[in-house]
């Protein structure tokens, strides 16, 4: 079986791989708006924009005339005090906000959904990640790597900023964007098989 991957990150297009799973992905021109609502929790913001991306998806194979098969989507944001933690939009506020995980542990949500023109399921998967303490010197390094850009949190638990974890609790692949295990036992409710 196949599927649709409604996402741009090349993290998750590995770990799809990774499983051995077939799919295409599908690219909108128009990105959801993953703007957080007026006092919207984390684990509410994530499904939200989790579903909401699922739903573009479904609408662009109706658009395109594709086959009909289900879309997977996925999102991935950070939760420090309570308060949503995205990308980040700048390198001096990626700055901030690893100054901010340095030496705390922080919450990583991951939810992903798959759809088909009948229905559309979700599962969250959550872990606890804990950064050493980090040096100013640390912090401007990695930013010049340019890696924290396009990722929540500003760190890629993959790449360099794997030196800056000293534990996690919960989903390594998770952490990185799409949690296997999770997006492997929802499949099999739409007939994948592994």
């Amino acid at each position: 079986m196949r599927l649709y991957l409604a996402s741009r990150s090349p993290r998750r297009r590995e770990l799809l791989h990774q499983i051995g799973i077939e799919f295409d992905t599908l690219i909108s021109p128009f990105e959801v708006d993953e703007t957080p609502l007026a006092g919207e929790a984390p684990a509410t913001y994530v499904e939200r924009v989790t579903r909401a991306k699922a739903a573009q998806g479904l609408a662009l194979i109706c658009e395109r005339h594709l086959i009909a098969h289900p879309v997977l989507s996925a999102d991935t944001t950070l939760e420090v005090d309570g308060e949503i933690i995205g990308k980040p939009d700048s390198p001096s506020h990626a700055e901030s906000i690893l100054h901010r995980l340095s030496g705390r542990t922080h919450r990583v949500i991951t939810g992903v959904a798959v759809a088909n023109r009948l229905r559309c399921d979700y599962v969250a998967s959550v872990s606890e990640v804990r950064f050493r303490p980090l040096a100013q010197d640390e912090i401007r390094h990695y930013i010049l790597s340019g890696e924290p850009m396009d990722k929540a949190g500003a760190y890629g638990i993959q790449g360099r900023a794997g030196l800056f974890v000293a534990h996690i609790a919960g989903s390594y692949s998770g952490i990185m964007g799409l949690p296997l295990c999770e997006t492997g036992e929802l499949l099999k409710t739409f007939g994948f098989s592994f």
